[in-house]
């Protein structure tokens, strides 16, 4: 089953979002509307948007700042959005880390050329593997592109959380991921260093991808650490 793309749309105009929103479902998207600064930084860790589009023009903050609080932890791909057109608001943007600037009015071709373009980028790790790749191992095989899961040939439907989890380790197969650093990179710095409720997305993948989940051969648990996808052929 095709996991659907996040795309959280930060704008506080109901016609625009509308707009956004229902341009981003006609091209088999998920968007996520968040109208206020609060509203999406608290939605953002929770919800783990694929990319966030960036209006700078909001009642209670200016995007900058938004801006800014997300690259304080996250990576994910910002698309600024907004109807300042000046040069120096797109060169503060882009060096405060966002990864495109659009200026309205825009048109739908060119806002999902761009967002195609972020989306490519992201994927790449520290390693210069990107979303095309495919990561196979000992019968389990992840489309990063595709966001499919099979083992042994047979589908296996994964939450987006589930997911998340499953290509982080995947992407640093053979390297042991600590309990926080995974926590941090799905639901953001703040967020309540509990690995109760990691451990319980674990053992929900574990049910799913493990012949015997009590005895894995995909995804190891170093205890008290973190935990580590195996990297055999």
């Amino acid at each position: 089953m095709l996991n659907k793309i996040k795309i959280m749309i930060i704008e506080d105009e109901d016609a625009i979002s509308n707009f956004v929103a229902t341009t981003l479902k006609a091209n088999t998207y998920a968007p996520l509307v968040a109208k206020t600064a609060s509203e999406a930084l608290s939605m953002i860790p929770s919800h783990c948007p694929d990319l966030v589009l960036l209006d700078l023009g909001l009642p209670d903050m200016d995007g900058i700042e938004i801006l800014k609080k997300i690259r304080e932890w996250s990576s994910t791909p910002v698309i600024v959005v907004s109807a300042r057109g000046e040069e120096s608001d797109k060169v503060e943007a882009l060096d405060l880390g966002a990864d495109d600037y659009i200026a309205k009015p825009f048109g739908t071709s060119e806002l999902l050329a761009r967002i195609r373009t972020a989306l490519r980028h992201s994927m790449k790790n520290t390693s210069g593997v990107t979303t095309t790749d495919v990561f196979r191992t000992k019968g389990l095989v992840i489309d990063f592109d595709k966001r499919l899961v099979s083992v042994e040939g047979k589908d296996v439907h994964l939450t987006q959380i589930e997911f998340k989890i499953v290509s982080l380790l995947a992407k640093s197969a053979g390297r042991v991921l600590t309990y926080d650093f995974i926590i941090t990179e799905l639901w953001g710095p703040y967020a309540v260093k509990d690995n109760q409720i990691l451990r319980v997305n674990m053992a929900n993948i574990r049910r799913k991808l493990e012949k015997n989940p009590a005895s894995p051969e995909y995804i190891f648990t170093e205890v008290g650490v973190g935990y580590r996808m195996v990297d055999e052929p």
